[in-house]
């Protein structure tokens, strides 16, 4: 296969997640309406589980197939990198203000749980730790608990979001942007949007590693950095598409929501793995990728916080400065020490 041919499936692939993905961060806003889940709650859990599928099928072909648990870690992890990178890009192109500040605080309840797994994840993967050597079976210790807490995370948020939506009903009218579209018209073209991100998502990691390798790209960059921004496609084109549409809280959301998901899935990836406990078996250099990713969800939670009024460097946010200058030094390192 030539390189043309290569580039041309990537932006053919590239094409349909725009498309799909622009629908179903639409459809997603009338679902969060028409069901009164809210879009902080819709964001997290269903778009954030539709835009995490090709992680989780590339994670799943890395440790059953192909045997590259190294792969699907830095996949995973670079994953979250990414998410975060793209809250900068959403708070540069939100004009209002600091996006985080437009933002609901119940955000922090995602990102805190987020740093509570990542730390996890971090303490999987140094061998000299005490607790790396823990396991249950041939699954390290870490999994369960990253299960737990991603369970745990979804029930507290979705309580804290129905009593503030009580809250809300109580002294306010809500105010229907959608009555002129059905429920079922909504649900079958939320469908069909996922169908087809989800496909495209779960394509589009192949292409990028033969594209690699046509480019000569060496391997070792592939997970953290190349597949990892691949996969994470369909979070960048549904978030801008709800950015579009005024749902700042579907938008970070699904963000910070398919950081939880792919943090669980590193969980189920263990499971998967029958050779022994899988942060143990990929390389330290993970744990780096692990710290920076928990540097940069406190920076948000710090943010979401403080809610600066204004844009400290006109425009972008310092949060979401920082948040862009982190991710670029990260590839810079990884490409620097690989």
């Amino acid at each position: 296969m030539t390189g043309w041919e290569v580039w041309l499936k990537f932006f053919f692939c590239l094409a349909l997640i725009g498309v799909s993905g622009t629908q179903l961060s639409r459809y997603g806003d009338v679902l969060a309406e028409k069901t009164g889940l809210g879009r902080t709650w819709l964001g997290l859990v269903l778009l954030a589980a539709i835009t995490s599928l090709p992680e989780s099928s590339t994670g799943i072909s890395s440790v059953l197939w192909v045997n590259a648990p190294n792969i699907s870690v830095g996949d995973l992890l670079g994953s979250c990198l990414f998410n975060l990178f793209i809250l900068a890009v959403v708070d540069l192109l939100y004009p209002s203000g600091p996006v985080l500040t437009a933002a609901d605080r119940g955000h922090l309840l995602a990102g805190s749980f987020a740093v509570v797994m990542l730390t996890v994840t971090v303490m999987g993967t140094l061998a000299p730790l005490p607790t790396a050597g823990i396991t249950i079976g041939y699954i390290g210790l870490s999994s369960p608990i990253l299960l737990v807490c991603y369970l745990g995370a979804m029930r507290v948020i979705y309580r804290y979001q129905r009593r503030e939506r009580l809250a809300y009903l109580q002294k306010h009218q809500e105010a229907l942007l959608y009555a002129h579209i059905g429920l079922g018209k909504t649900v079958l073209m939320f469908g069909l949007g996922a169908l087809v991100v989800v496909g495209a998502g779960i394509w589009i990691p192949r292409i990028a590693v033969d594209l690699a390798s046509i480019m000569g790209w060496r391997q070792t960059l592939v997970g953290t950095i190349f597949v990892a921004i691949s996969t994470s496609l369909p979070e960048l084109v549904v978030t801008l598409g709800a950015l579009r549409l005024g749902a700042v809280d579907l938008a970070v959301g699904n963000l910070l929501g398919s950081n939880l998901v792919n943090l669980a899935l590193l969980g189920v990836m263990d499971i998967l793995y029958f050779k022994g406990p899988l942060l143990r078996a990929v390389s330290p250099d993970h744990a780096s990728t692990g710290l920076m990713a928990i540097l940069m969800t406190s920076i948000v939670c710090a943010e979401l916080v403080y809610r600066p009024p204004k844009k400290a460097l006109r425009l972008v946010s310092l949060g979401a400065f920082l948040l862009a200058f982190l991710f670029t030094a990260n590839i810079f390192l990884q490409m620097l020490t690989k």
